[in-house]
Parts: C-alpha cells; structure tokens; sequence
C-alpha cells in the first residue's frame, strides 16, 4: 500500500483482518508463495539502495520492509506473541520475521487461534495467509523499483490482486493507504493495469 511514512495504516486494521475467505491450511499456502519471492527481492538489494526511494512517496527501500514488519507485528501483538524488532539490516530482519511467522503458522493452535476483526471472527492463520500475502506481493514490486529492478507477478498473483482490489473497495482508497487509480494505456500488460488500479505507474 502506498501509507505515510511512520503511520499504521487504518487499512491493515479495518480491513485486513477480515478476509478469511480461505482455509487456514490454504491461508498458510499463500503466506509462504508469497514470502518466497518478496525475500528474493529483498536479499538482492544492495546495501547501499537501502536508502532509494520507493514508489511509496516518503519511503525508502528500507521503510517499506520496516512496514511489511511492523503490520505483519501489529497482528500478532494483540495475541500476545514475541515480534521481531525493526531495526538493523533490513534484509537480516526481513529473514528474522519470515522465520518467526512460518513457525508460528506451522503450529495450528496459534494458526486456528480465532479472533474478532473488525468484520467478524477470523483466524491468526487466515490473516497472514490472506491480507498479509497481498501486502508481500504489492510490496515486493515496491522494493524491486526502488533499486531499480523489476518483478512479475504470475497468474495466480494477478488474480489474487484483482479480488483483493474489488473486495476491499472504496477502503482502498482512503486517506494515507492507496492513491486514487492511475490511467493505464487500453492494450496495457494485465500487471499495469493492476499496478494501476493500486496508484502505481510502472
């Protein structure tokens, strides 16, 4: 999502926790598949791009891991489980985090542990598997353009964007998350006009 810097977005609380749609063995599935190629991406950055400036205005390479960490903590801390601090090497965090989450969600009396989002009762596992795997997937493009690489979606992640985008609504668009759609060419790549609709120009 595109935030302000230093701020929880009111997204990742009000809508975040809510899509509970699949499994939480499925759930767990998309965290990983989605984990996977965010890390890629992460692991290549140069020490010295850290600092590059990311698509999300006012963030850094670096500011947008310290968010994909500090939102994946803000779901956890309220069930009263060990976070990993953001600070240090972003990379050397990010392999901390991705670590902690997949023990966490490889024990299923935390992954079924439910809970009451703001839109009803859903899992620890549905949660990260879900909202969460969206945001490794946007995100990822956005540490991939900050150092000046690129990434593909594949397939499954286009679609798993496009009915995100059209369930999460108008909440997209709110003060401090996405800006407003971008207009892409007629005959643009299915990922640009995804990007588009999520106020991203490739």
């Amino acid at each position: 999502m595109l935030v302000e810097p230093g701020s929880l977005s009111v997204f990742d609380k009000t809508v975040g926790q809510e899509s509970a749609t699949l499994d939480d063995m499925n759930s767990r599935d998309h965290f990983h598949a989605a984990a996977e190629p965010f890390t890629d991406v992460v692991e290549a950055v140069p020490v010295d791009a850290w600092s590059s400036p990311s698509p999300c205005e006012g963030w850094s390479a670096k500011d947008v891991v310290d968010h994909v960490i500090t939102t994946q903590n803000d779901c956890l801390a309220g069930q009263q489980l060990p976070t990993v601090t953001v600070q240090g090497d972003p990379a050397e965090q990010w392999r901390t985090q991705r670590t902690h989450v997949a023990e966490l969600l490889a024990d299923p009396t935390i992954a079924d542990r439910e809970y009451d989002g703001a839109m009803g009762r859903t899992t620890i596992g549905a949660t990260l598997g879900t909202f969460y795997g969206f945001d490794l997937i946007v995100h990822r493009w956005d540490v991939a353009r900050a150092v000046g690489t690129d990434t593909q979606f594949t397939d499954d992640e286009l679609e798993l964007l496009e009915s995100s985008i059209a369930g999460f609504g108008d909440h997209l668009y709110a003060e401090g998350i996405c800006r407003p759609p971008v207009t892409v060419d007629p005959d643009a790549s299915r990922q640009r006009r995804v990007l588009g609709l999520l106020g991203r120009t490739a």
